[in-house]
């Protein structure tokens, strides 16, 4: 009996352990299809939400490879289509690159489909919005043909027949959209136009060659002088041969140069005057197009040309000396030779000011922080001097400016060496580089300075020196709204003068009678103003003391009727 129950045990226990397996697998089973769920909802929700905002890089990098597989089949499918044997001998490289390609433009339709625009100004992300918006779209018609799964037709016809996927060269304007994109943004508008146009003559000349040669097949090669020699020839049956031959034929015929042969038959002249017409019209639009394209390269020098022109015109009707007239030459030369010809205003003006001041402080604000009156000044008043800088030339021995001229500017030496010279204009003190300063204390017209507003020092180019300018209406009309910036730059000048010995103390401490006069006028007008408000507050009181006093009179009425009743 008890080895009996004993072997029942056992097998209980041994049951147990096998439920309890059981169960934890099936736990394990559930809480990965929990997982995988779990997961699944994430990517959805990731997908759904997944915008590409088309003003982003990555959007022109999706550009970048998008343009690949379209330019592929622009340029291949033809030629596969018309040259057999580039077909027959690589069958397995182009199912690989025009599956690939399709994968892409597969992907290209989704993102399509995802890509923002801006609806009030603001970017729309809403993804039943952007599937509305893509439908109304020309591309959405084009994206739909080109991905039509025609290769099922090869089933019928062969896998050697790449005419079936021309369906494919309705993406092309992606093509055209990564150019304007690059034209955009490359710092070389030109030399791209350029490079662009001889691209698009290759592609016509190339679809034209392969066309010749479907046309020669059709009608026999060697049939008569106009076609494609007979291929029976060794000379003429090579591959790279057919495709140059036609290649050299189809530039002759579409740039009119002629020395082709004449056709024979009518489809032939067809074909020929078709291929002029074209030709003349492609080429004359070429033509102007390039012409176009170098005289806006050559803008900028015709114009400068033109302003030298007149200004010797001037020169030679007011009969102004041979040496001046050379200086001048010479200075117009230098600013061609270092690219100063541009005018910041002109080329900014038709920016909004805020990118106005923004570009502003990116060229100019770490320059103005080198004064030693505008360090520590607040960044508001240093945007507003940034934006009223002006950029000045100086040619060699000019005079920047001479002791006792009146102080109406002051300077910042970009770029050049200007010396501090003597009366005679031959010795130097010192010599100021790049990133020096001077003139800032007389366009203040601090109080007590012993020079006044008056230049202490004869200071010349050496050579060409680029500076900016800060001239004191600027300066001042930008304090009006700073009063106490204005204050604080007085005082770091006292400072400066006082160090250098250049400011009389007694005049600097006594106060001007206009001065006087204007504080006076200011505390009049604060009085005047203070008893008006007095003047309200006094009637404003009396009025909400009657208005008290009526309340209370009203209560005590009703307090003794109802005591009455």
């Amino acid at each position: 009996m008890n080895n009996c129950n004993n072997t029942d045990l056992k097998k209980t226990d041994k049951e147990l352990m096998k439920d309890d397996k059981q169960d934890e697998r099936k736990n394990q089973k559930d809480d990965m299809n929990d997982d995988k769920e779990h997961n699944q909802k994430n990517m959805k929700e990731i997908i759904d939400s997944w915008i590409m905002d088309p003003a982003t890089n990555m959007y022109y990098y999706w550009l970048i490879i998008m343009a690949v597989p379209a330019f592929y089949n622009l340029m291949m499918l033809v030629t596969r289509s018309c040259f057999n044997e580039l077909q027959t001998d690589y069958t397995m490289l182009w199912v690989a690159l025009d599956y690939t390609s399709d994968v892409i433009y597969y992907i290209d339709t989704f993102i399509r489909s995802r890509t923002g625009f801006l609806e009030q100004g603001l970017l729309v992300r809403d993804s039943k919005k952007l599937w509305n918006h893509y439908k109304k779209t020309p591309q959405f018609k084009c994206d739909l043909i080109s991905m039509i799964p025609t290769d099922l037709l090869m089933l019928q016809f062969g896998i050697n027949s790449p005419e079936l996927r021309f369906n494919r060269l309705f993406k092309f304007p992606r093509l055209f959209e990564f150019f304007y994109r690059t034209e955009t943004r490359t710092n070389f508008p030109n030399i791209f136009r350029i490079g662009n146009l001889v691209l698009y003559i290759l592609i016509i000349i190339h679809w034209n060659a392969c066309i010749f040669f479907a046309i020669s097949k059709t009608l026999g090669f060697g049939t008569d002088a106009w076609v494609y020699p007979n291929i029976s020839d060794p000379k003429y049956g090579r591959l790279s041969m057919k495709y140059t031959y036609c290649l050299y034929w189809s530039t002759l015929t579409l740039t009119t140069i002629g020395e082709t042969p004449e056709p024979v038959r009518d489809i032939e002249y067809l074909f020929v005057v078709a291929d002029f017409l074209i030709g003349v019209l492609i080429f004359a639009t070429i033509v102007g197009n390039v012409g176009a394209m170098i005289s806006n390269m050559n803008a900028s020098r015709a114009q400068f040309q033109a302003k030298i022109d007149s200004i010797k015109q001037y020169m030679q009707f007011r009969k102004v000396n041979k040496d001046l007239e050379v200086s001048v030459v010479k200075w117009f030369d230098y600013l061609w030779r270092a690219d100063k010809i541009g005018n910041e205003k002109e080329v900014l003006k038709y920016l909004p000011d805020k990118l106005k001041a923004e570009i502003a402080i990116s060229v100019h604000l770490e320059t103005l922080r080198k004064v030693r009156i505008f360090q520590d000044c607040e960044a508001g008043l240093l945007i507003e001097l940034v934006l009223k800088l002006q950029p000045q030339v100086f040619g060699p021995g000019d005079y920047v400016c001479k002791k006792g001229d009146i102080g109406r500017e002051m300077y910042i030496i970009k770029e050049g060496n200007l010396a501090v010279v003597a009366d005679d204009g031959i010795t130097q003190f010192v010599v100021l580089s790049d990133g020096a300063y001077f003139g800032e204390i007389s366009i203040l017209g601090i109080k007590g300075s012993k020079a006044g507003n008056r230049r202490t020092a004869n200071i010349r180019s050496v050579g060409y020196s680029d500076l900016f300018a800060l001239s004191k209406d600027d300066l001042m009309e930008a304090l009006i709204e700073y009063p106490e910036a204005k204050t604080v730059l007085e005082e770091k000048g006292k400072a400066i003068l006082m160090k250098d010995g250049l400011i009389d103390e007694t005049l600097a401490s006594q106060s001007d009678a206009k001065d006087l006069e204007d504080k006076v006028t200011v505390m009049e007008i604060n009085l005047g103003m203070m008893q008006t408000k007095l003047t309200h507050i006094s009637a404003q009181w009396a009025a909400s003391q009657g208005r008290v006093k009526q309340k209370i009179i009203n209560m005590e009425a009703r307090v003794k009727s109802f005591t009455l009743h």
